[in-house]
C-alpha cells in the first residue's frame, strides 16, 4: 500500500505537510497543498482510518443496530439516520440483531472494540442487560424505537399505545366485534404496547376485552402473517377484523385470506401498522397505523451527533404521536 511517507517523498515535502494538506488545509499554502494532493491522485493514496482514531481519539463511524433489516420500517430508518450522518461526513454500520440478544450482544462488543462514534440501537434484549454491560465503554447511543430513561441516554420512539388504540378504535368504529390481534413476540415493547392500546379502545368503546382475540407468533414477518392467518380462519367463533402488529403480518395475513377465498374487507377487515411502502401497493391496499421512520431516524442520528459534537448536550425522549392511514383493507361499500 502507499503510505503517507511515499507521498511526501513524492511531493518533496515533510510527512507533516501531507497530513496538513489532508486535515488542516488552512496550515499549508495553496500551491503546497495543489501539489500534495496530486500526489496523492497520482499514487491512489488513501489515509489510515484507523491510525487517524488512535491520534485524534474519535471515529468517523456511526454504528445501528436494527431487530430485523428485511423490514422496510428499519429501512426508512436507516435512511433518516444516513441522512443525517452523511451532511456531517460520517460513516454509518448497519447491523442486524434479528430479534436475538446474543447476536446483539456481539455487535455491542465489536462496536465497542471499534470505538465507533455512536450507536442507535432498537434492543432485542428488553431487559437491557445488554446496554447496561454496553454503558461501561463510554459510547454515546441512543435508543431508536424504544423509550430510555433519560438520565440513561436519548430515545426516539412512537406512542405504540395510541397507535394501537386509533387500529382497534377504527374497527370499533366500522362495526366489528370480534377482532384479532396478531401479534409478535410479547417479550417485545412494541408489541405489548399496541396489544394495550387496542384493550384501551375497547375500555374507551364500553367493550369487553374478551372482544379481543390475541395470537402470538414468533417472528414480525410475512410468513408468520400467513401462518397467523390460517389460525385466525380456523377458530371457532371467527373474527371479523385482524389487526397486525406490523405491516408485514398484515401483508401475510392477507395472502392467507386470498388463498382461502375469503373477501378483504367484505368478510375479513385487515388492519396493520408501520405503513410501510407495500402497504399501499398490496393487492387490498392496506390500511396501517403509520410510523414516521425516516423522521424517527434522522432525529435519534441528531441527538446521536450534539452529544457527541463536544458542545453540552441534555438527554432527550423524544415520543412522535403515529397516523391512522385509512385505505380499502377497512373500508366497506355499504351504498
Amino acid at each position: 500500500m502507499v503510505s503517507i511517507r511515499d507521498v511526501a517523498e513524492r511531493a518533496g515535502v515533510s510527512v507533516a505537510t501531507v497530513s496538513n494538506s489532508i486535515n488542516r488545509p488552512d496550515r499549508v499554502s495553496d500551491s503546497t497543498r495543489d501539489r500534495v494532493l496530486a500526489v496523492i491522485d497520482e499514487l491512489g493514496y488513501v489515509r489510515s482510518e484507523s491510525a487517524r482514531q488512535l491520534r485524534t481519539g474519535h471515529s468517523r463511524m456511526v454504528a445501528l443496530l436494527v431487530l430485523d433489516i428485511a423490514n422496510p420500517f428499519f429501512v426508512d430508518v436507516a435512511g433518516g439516520v444516513e441522512d443525517a450522518t452523511r451532511a456531517q461526513d460520517l460513516g454509518l454500520m448497519l447491523c442486524n440483531s434479528g430479534q436475538d440478544e446474543d447476536a446483539e450482544a456481539l455487535y455491542l462488543s465489536l462496536f465497542a472494540e471499534q470505538r465507533v462514534r455512536g450507536v442507535l440501537v432498537t434492543p432485542a434484549d428488553v431487559a437491557g442487560r445488554n446496554l447496561d454491560s454496553f454503558r461501561r465503554h463510554g459510547i454515546p447511543h441512543v435508543l431508536v424505537d424504544r423509550e430510555l430513561d433519560v438520565e440513561l441516554g436519548c430515545s426516539v420512539s412512537v406512542d405504540d399505545v395510541s397507535g394501537g388504540a386509533m387500529a382497534v378504535g377504527h374497527l370499533i368504529q366500522t362495526g366489528h366485534t370480534r377482532i384479532a390481534y396478531v401479534s409478535g413476540p410479547a417479550r417485545l415493547t412494541q408489541c405489548r404496547d399496541r396489544h394495550e392500546g387496542a384493550l384501551r379502545a375497547l375500555r374507551n368503546a364500553g367493550m369487553d376485552e374478551s372482544v379481543l382475540s390475541v395470537l402470538e407468533v414468533p417472528s414480525l414477518d410475512v410468513a408468520s402473517g400467513r401462518d397467523a392467518g390460517a389460525r385466525v380462519l380456523g377458530m371457532r367463533n371467527r373474527p371479523t377484523a385482524v389487526f397486525c402488529a406490523n405491516d408485514l403480518l398484515a401483508l401475510g395475513v392477507l395472502q392467507a385470506m386470498f388463498s382461502a377465498g375469503v373477501r378483504v374487507p367484505q368478510e375479513m377487515a385487515l388492519i396493520g401498522y408501520d405503513d410501510i411502502e407495500f402497504a399501499a401497493a398490496a393487492a387490498v391496499p392496506l390500511t396501517s397505523v403509520r410510523q414516521p421512520a425516516f423522521r424517527m431516524g434522522r432525529t435519534a442520528a441528531e441527538l446521536l451527533l450534539n452529544e457527541t459534537s463536544g458542545d453540552p448536550h441534555t438527554h432527550e425522549r423524544v415520543v412522535f404521536e403515529p397516523e391512522l392511514v385509512v385505505r380499502a383493507s377497512t373500508l366497506i361499500d355499504r351504498s
